[in-house]
């Protein structure tokens, strides 16, 4: 996620839009597409098509060899422990959503595939209080559950290390949950319903149980494939691979795969009336740009992202996965969506220097994740960092100057504020303490290192904990084993300290 404007931080985070250098692109609107609408507007509003739970062949989907990649080892999260259950390790989620825009409601089926980590009489997923549970199996037997708050109790027992199918029909008008935060930009997480109907998901630090069954913490990561319904010539946008797309009788049908595993935070949907476009970076990464069909201005400044790609890989190696994405909604915010970056449509979300922000939590947040949201900074750190060097070198400043700045005033109020970055309040989710003093932080380390080590360094991390999570212990230890140095009192002093340490 992008930090909009930090108190105190006008002069790092607003500068001007550079709009020049577009890449060649080649556009694909959707409606080219075979088996796409082929007309504009809204469309019809009528139900979608009926859904049908997708069979899961229980025995041979409980143990497919290719769900391994989503196994984790999940934990309770110390600062929103109502939140997840480190019981249920997800596997896989298979999604089917079929929207209808008119009523607002939501027809769902869900095929979760997931390890227990320990003996129990029940377990619980995280589960919006608007949605109703219409049926349940477990392993192909009808199951009892109990919806409690956003509590969903399914009363069969559990042993550890054993897979399980859980198969879910629901449906209902998904509400958004409220965020932990005092930020301007967001209030409110997860399933968001525009006006007309259209739709956008953010939800970090949690909100995705608001339209699906899940373990909504980040340690628990895992594969999905998700298929949306809705009225042509509306489009759903997800994670991955676009597998198919299809019009009939009146509904339009896209299939998305994500083929590594990703935690609940950074999955996104989104439904809408989308144009979309197909690029490639330099280095040969497939992209596409998702654009509300009817304001083609927002193509030309996504397509500064593909050039901005090689300035991201020269400092954190090759891009992680195997496609790349970004869906323009009605936010004020940018969110790192894992391979299918979700950006809003004012000015500043669709900046060069928020694009490539939220292009680096690839590598610092979705290739390598915290497996505990006290250790947001992990993330937000090292994309503030890279942001800051990229709008020194393109804008024409001092990054120098931007950092001590930041050290000699900003850091401490943010501190005084919500806490140092990684004992933050929970109130205050996501603020500007966790972006610029870990940005600081690793400004220090790379003087104390030099610049060959410190790059080359940044570039291992992602890779030597791929698909996985990390904690500030993990951290601390890999950075001065693989340095040669003990950087402990430097993460402790920026991360945990009260007060700004001493900015060389």
């Amino acid at each position: 996620m992008t930090l909009r404007v930090a108190r105190g931080l006008a002069a790092v985070a607003l500068v001007p839009v550079l709009l020049a250098g577009c890449t060649d692109a080649e556009d694909t609107p959707v409606a080219a597409q075979p088996g796409s609408p082929t007309d504009g507007g809204v469309g019809r509003t009528g139900s979608t098509a009926s859904i049908a739970v997708p069979d899961p062949s229980e025995d041979a989907q409980a143990e497919d060899p290719s769900y391994d990649a989503g196994t984790s080892q999940p934990v309770e999260d110390s600062v929103y422990p109502e939140v997840g259950d480190p019981l249920v390790d997800a596997l896989h989620y298979g999604l089917d959503l079929g929207w209808n825009p008119q009523t607002r409601t939501l027809d769902a089926a869900e095929v979760l595939t997931f390890r227990a980590t320990d003996d129990a009489p029940h377990f619980q997923l995280d589960f919006g209080a608007a949605l109703a549970v219409r049926s349940a199996r477990l392993d192909g037997a009808r199951v009892a559950v109990d919806e409690r708050g956003k509590d969903l109790v399914v009363r069969a027992p559990v042993q550890a290390d054993q897979r399980y199918v859980l198969e879910l029909r629901y449906g209902g008008t998904p509400r958004p949950v409220a965020a932990p935060t005092t930020r301007a930009d967001f209030s409110t997480l997860g399933w968001t319903i525009t006006d007309d109907g259209r739709v956008w998901t953010m939800q970090e630090p949690f909100g995705a149980y608001s339209w699906y069954a899940v373990n909504d913490q980040p340690s628990d990561k895992a594969l999905y494939d998700i298929t949306v319904r809705a009225p042509a010539p509306w489009v759903g946008v997800a994670n991955g691979e676009l597998v198919s797309q299809e019009e009939s009788g009146g509904t339009t049908t896209s299939s998305w795969h994500l083929d590594e595993p990703a935690s609940s935070y950074l999955v996104t949907v989104a439904i809408g009336d989308f144009a979309m476009t197909k690029d490639r970076s330099a280095s040969g990464v497939p992209m596409t740009y998702w654009w509300p069909s009817d304001d083609r201005s927002i193509l030309r400044r996504l397509r500064l992202a593909a050039d901005e790609v090689a300035w991201i890989e020269d400092r954190l190696g090759p891009y992680p996965f195997s496609s790349l994405g970004f869906v323009v909604v009605d936010s004020r915010s940018a969110m790192e969506t894992q391979t299918m970056i979700t950006v809003g449509k004012e000015d500043y979300d669709l900046s060069p220097e928020v694009l490539l922000h939220e292009m680096v939590h690839q590598w610092y947040g979705d290739q390598v994740t915290p497996a505990d949201w006290k250790d947001l900074w992990l993330s937000e750190g090292m994309a503030q960092y890279l942001q800051i060097l990229w709008q020194a070198q393109h804008y024409g400043y001092s990054a120098d100057a931007q950092l001590r700045d930041l050290a000699s005033g900003a850091d401490q109020r943010q501190r005084n504020e919500s806490g140092p970055p990684a004992d933050y309040d929970p109130s205050t989710f996501a603020e500007g303490n966790v972006y610029y003093s870990p940005a600081l932080m690793w400004d220090v380390i790379r003087r104390d290192l030099g610049d060959r080590l410190f790059w080359r360094l940044a570039r291992e991390w992602p890779a030597a904990h791929d698909n996985g999570n990390a904690d500030y212990d993990e951290a601390v230890r890999w950075w001065s084993q693989e340095s040669g140095r003990n950087l402990a009192p430097t993460f402790d002093a920026w991360l945990l300290g009260a007060t700004t340490p001493p900015y060389p």
